[in-house]
C-alpha cells in the first residue's frame, strides 16, 4: 500500500535550517503530486508546499515563500523539504502527504506520513 515515512526533524536555532525527507514505498511518486503540511500544537493542519508532478511546479505558503524550497527525486522515490531561516512560529510536526491535486489544502491528501517534529527555539 501507499506509504510515506518523514524524517530529518529536530531542533534548531532561529535562522537555522534543516532538510526534511519524505519517503515513499508502494508507489511511485512520478506520477503523483506530493505536499508538505505541519501542525502546531493547539492549531489546525496548514499546508506549506507542493510539488506536482505533471507539470513540474511547486507552490507555496506566504509565511514560507523565499524560506522554504520543496524537491523531489524520482529515482529514490523521495520529496524534500529544504527549511531555511527558520523561525520559531515554523514550529511543529511536519507531515507529507499524497494527492492528485497539488493544492495547499489538506484534505485533498492522503496516505498521510506519521510526521517528523521540528522544533525551533534558541
Amino acid at each position: 500500500q501507499l506509504q510515506l515515512v518523514e524524517s530529518g526533524g529536530g531542533l534548531v536555532q532561529p535562522g537555522g535550517s534543516l532538510r526534511l525527507s519524505c519517503a515513499a514505498s508502494g508507489f511511485s511518486i512520478r506520477y503523483y503530486d506530493i505536499g508538505w503540511f505541519r501542525q502546531a500544537p493547539g492549531k489546525e493542519r496548514e499546508g506549506v508546499s507542493c510539488s506536482r508532478w505533471s507539470p513540474s511546479t511547486t507552490n507555496y505558503a506566504d509565511s514560507v515563500k523565499g524560506r522554504f524550497t520543496i524537491a523531489r527525486d524520482n529515482a529514490k522515490n523521495t520529496v524534500y523539504l529544504q527549511m531555511n531561516d527558520l523561525k520559531p512560529e515554523d514550529t511543529a510536526v511536519y507531515f507529507c502527504a499524497v494527492s492528485t491535486y497539488c493544492t495547499l489544502i489538506a484534505t485533498d491528501f492522503g496516505s498521510w506520513g506519521q510526521g517528523t517534529p521540528v522544533t525551533v527555539s534558541s
